[in-house]
């Protein structure tokens, strides 16, 4: 039903690449058309839809980790909620952290994102203190529990017996792929 998909790393270039008269339905995280609307200055009618992952974050609690560590910088993915972003020092995509913590001179980091990124940042910076933002939930469950489903075992099974085999009515399958090769078309001519 999309016209067109976007990443939280394109999303902006993509929203502006249309008139500004074109009205924009921004499906499915309204955290990230929020941010996008934001920066872009335009309005989006934001689907009512978010990752449960950046909505547990705590700004209570990251505002005593702050105080913990004063020398530290948030950071957030623009999927958090506008009360997170707020108390932001650079707020980014997933790759835009990453590129982030590496280039920056500071020495901590509180990441307000899915918490398997910090895994990646330690390896590139392992010099460097990275501090997992605090949820609202008495555990720490901010793990997607719906990324965890995928692993590297169940990879390995499905490219090695091509399985398990989907099967899709042509037209949806062409239907769903356009939106996709759209984002990729856009992307390129906008040189992302």
């Amino acid at each position: 039903m999309s016209d067109v998909i976007v990443t939280s790393s394109n999303a902006v270039s993509i929203v502006n690449s249309f008139p500004k008269s074109q009205p924009l339905i921004f499906a499915p995280d309204k955290n990230l058309g929020a941010f996008v609307s934001k920066v872009t200055q335009r309005p989006l009618v934001l689907w009512d839809g978010a990752c449960m992952v950046h909505e547990i974050f705590s700004r209570n609690k990251i505002v005593e980790v702050q105080r913990q560590h004063p020398a530290a910088l948030l950071i957030a993915h623009p999927e958090c909620e506008e009360a997170v972003l707020q108390l932001a020092d650079f707020v980014g995509s997933t790759s835009g952290l990453l590129k982030f913590v590496q280039t920056s001179p500071a020495r901590e980091f509180i990441v307000a994102t899915e918490p398997g990124i910090l895994h990646q940042m330690q390896k590139t910076n392992p010099e460097k203190q990275l501090i997992p933002a605090p949820s609202n939930q008495p555990c720490a469950c901010n793990n997607c529990p719906h990324m965890k489903l995928n692993t590297l075992e169940k990879v390995y099974l499905t490219l090695k017996y091509e399985a398990p085999e989907l099967e899709m009515d042509r037209s949806l399958l062409e239907a769903a792929y356009l939106p996709i090769r759209r984002m990729l078309d856009l992307s390129a001519e906008l040189g992302l």
